[in-house]
């Protein structure tokens, strides 16, 4: 590579279409979202759009995922009534292609090495259905913060958070998961179309950095996952240094004991171009890499002029050998304790009783801390961990002294729309005085905590008394839609 450049950009002439490539990296990016398939079905939302005179065209490789073309921007995705419930999540397109390539199942055990700020994580834990348990980690405090409100907004409960290098999982935890994503930290040269400033930190410094600490990242998610098991890695920068020559140097140093996958032969692509992003990236392979020395591979490469998307990068490996030894290590135990069955049945028959639903399955337990309680299931109890875990599960409720327990807002509006008692139907009019902060007048012979439904969803929570419902909708959302 040169040592200065003009754009840079300049250097994929001869990979691409220059122009269109510096076209489309200053548009701005279509409007996209995710559906939340565990607070919301893929139809629902289809009915939701068209009666919001919303346009959608699909995602081509995420059934789940939509373009949208909206005739009224006047109010953002991001304070839409839907968005607000954590029933969809706005993503960009590309984005969702490596938890497609991922293809999470239920029941497994899955780590999610650099998953703040969570579009992947809640993608993945919506693929499992809720059920296994899903590793989600971070090492930055502020990323680690918004990770997690994610997770809970979209009604997550088979995760535990951690606050590790990733390197640490490759020793660690040898050979515990069934699938590992590395979604790397990179020079983000993809994401110019929603950051301008992204190219202006693409120095041959910055990429040789970035691309030794890829190869880290890589080698231990190789390391963390089981023998038979799959790994994909992608990055939103375009460079071959921290795309493709990161993945080949790898599958050097593990030669016979990794291989790549061609994610034609993963299937579930419909009409999608597939073989387009392959030939894009062998193209680069080749001009790095004689075929004499490297064969062509079967990676993803996706410009942003191909789709009208962000850039990004995947590849997907398999793993079929032993790569290191497996250490034993000392488990470390939970800050949180089990709640008791009797304890469990308690609450349990107070929900049924004041809404009609035992809020909880038999699949899942509460965990204690203090006077809060944390919703997860058994797999996550069983799945022993070698560090203290950064956050558990789904925020439950408060014990409180006088009832069993206070249901938390996000544990509502991922259980609450099936109650059928204490539950109170708002008007246009209610929703709209409760975004404002205000409270409401309600049927006089309600008393104590209520669940609030609208159009059909359980909104969050309130206090009845005398026919007046003191509102407890959380802060940020009165804030988001006041602001």
């Amino acid at each position: 590579m040169p040592d200065s450049m003009d754009h840079p950009f300049d250097r994929y002439a001869g990979f691409t279409n220059l122009s269109k490539l510096k076209e489309f990296s200053e548009k701005p990016l279509r409007k996209c979202l995710r559906v939340n398939t565990l607070k919301m079905p893929v139809n629902d939302f289809k009915n939701y759009a068209k009666e919001k005179g919303w346009e959608l065209e699909d995602v081509p490789w995420c059934s789940e995922g939509f373009f949208i073309d909206r005739p009224d921007r006047s109010e953002p995705l991001g304070k839409d009534f839907l968005h607000m419930l954590g029933c969809t999540y706005i993503q960009e397109a590309s984005s969702m292609l490596p938890v497609a390539l991922l293809d999470p199942q239920p029941g497994e055990r899955i780590l999610d090495m650099a998953a703040a700020p969570g579009s992947k994580s809640t993608q993945i834990a919506d693929r499992m259905g809720n059920t296994g348990v899903l590793v989600a980690n971070d090492m930055q405090e502020g990323r680690l913060r918004t990770l997690v409100t994610a997770l809970q907004r979209l009604g997550v409960i088979n995760t535990l958070v951690t606050k590790k290098m990733g390197q640490w999982f490759g020793k660690h935890m040898t050979a515990r998961f069934d699938r590992v994503l590395i979604d790397a930290p990179c020079t983000g040269q993809g994401t110019s179309r929603k950051d301008s400033s992204a190219l202006k930190y693409c120095s041959i410094h910055s990429i040789g950095k970035n691309a030794k600490l890829q190869r880290e990242l890589l080698e231990s998610a190789i390391h963390a996952c089981k023998i038979g098991g799959r790994i994909v890695y992608s990055t939103c920068t375009l460079t071959p240094e921290e795309n493709e020559e990161t993945v080949i140097s790898v599958l050097r140093k593990f030669e016979g004991l990794v291989e790549v996958v061609d994610p034609r032969e993963l299937g579930k692509w419909g009409n999608w171009e597939l073989g387009k992003a392959i030939e894009d990236s062998e193209v680069v392979q080749q001009s790095y890499f004689p075929s004499s020395q490297v064969p062509k591979l079967s990676f993803l490469r996706i410009w942003p002029h191909t789709y009208d998307t962000e850039g990004f990068f995947c590849a997907v490996l398999t793993k079929t050998g032993p790569t290191r030894p497996i250490e034993k290590h000392e488990v470390v135990k939970m800050k949180e304790e089990w709640l008791p069955k009797a304890r469990v049945s308690e609450i349990t028959e107070f929900l049924k009783e004041r809404f009609g639903t035992p809020v909880i399955t038999e699949e899942e337990i509460l965990l204690k801390n203090s006077d809060r309680l944390w919703l997860t299931n058994k797999d996550v109890l069983k799945f022993p961990l070698p560090v203290r875990h950064y956050a558990v599960g789904l925020p439950f409720g408060k014990i409180l002294e006088r009832a069993p327990i206070k249901l938390d807002q996000d544990l509502v509006t991922l259980r609450g729309s099936s109650s059928d008692t204490n539950i109170v139907d708002l008007t246009d009019d209610d929703w709209n005085e409760l975004l404002l902060g205000q409270d409401i007048d309600c049927d006089a012979e309600l008393l104590g905590h209520v669940l609030l439904r609208y159009k059909g969803f359980c909104v969050g929570r309130g206090r009845a008394r005398d026919g007046r419902l003191k509102n407890h909708l959380p802060r940020w959302m009165i804030q988001l839609k006041s602001g």
